[in-house]
């Protein structure tokens, strides 16, 4: 099975979004599952991740090679950003091959939160706090890769941190069940 997950913006996802859907892919018992990031188109940003032309052309460019597509945003504050998301999947379905399926999830505020949640994180904060913070990224995100000195290569730093958070997948579907929790039964239902 191929599971492609496209990014808001792969040049700032990628790293932190292949290892926590890969140990997902492995919690739901589907180990040899190859999951990829989708780079090609760029989508450069929420606007147009959430139109439909937009990911319609990745749909119908890697249909034929891709089992399940996974459409990873930002919630950004957003309380009507589900709906929106809910319109993509049902025109997606329209256009898939059948046993094919398209799923999108938008990360509770920003997808850095499932990279902190598989973390031991500072005594003093509050994880209610950091799940509702809507610039999540610049107040918790930015000082946990510098407390860590991982923010000299930001790229790679990401990479380490949600490496390291992988690893305690358990960790993060308890601390993420509005958007990984969901995520991950929608997977188990399709995968039956």
């Amino acid at each position: 099975m191929k599971v492609m997950v496209i990014p808001e913006d792969p040049r700032k996802d990628k790293k932190l979004l292949k290892p926590i859907i890969t140990a997902m892919m492995r919690f739901l018992e589907k180990p040899y599952v190859r999951v990829e990031i989708c780079e090609d188109p760029v989508l450069g940003g929420v606007g147009e991740a959430l139109k439909w032309e937009r990911i319609k052309e990745i749909v119908e460019e890697y249909d034929w090679e891709v089992d399940l597509f996974l459409l990873c945003i930002d919630r950004d504050g957003v309380a009507g950003r589900r709906a929106r998301l809910d319109e993509i999947e049902a025109s997606a379905s329209k256009i898939l091959r059948p046993r094919h399926c398209f799923l999108a999830e938008n990360a509770w505020q920003e997808v850095e939160i499932w990279v902190l949640a598989g973390h031991d994180l500072p005594h003093h904060w509050v994880w209610r706090d950091i799940r509702a913070e809507i610039d999540l990224k610049e107040k918790y995100f930015e000082p946990f890769l510098r407390q860590h000195l991982l923010n000299e290569a930001p790229a790679d730093g990401r990479r380490i941190l949600a490496e390291e958070a992988a690893r305690h997948y358990s960790r993060i579907r308890q601390r993420c069940p509005e958007d990984v929790g969901a995520l991950e039964e929608r997977i188990r239902e399709w995968i039956g």
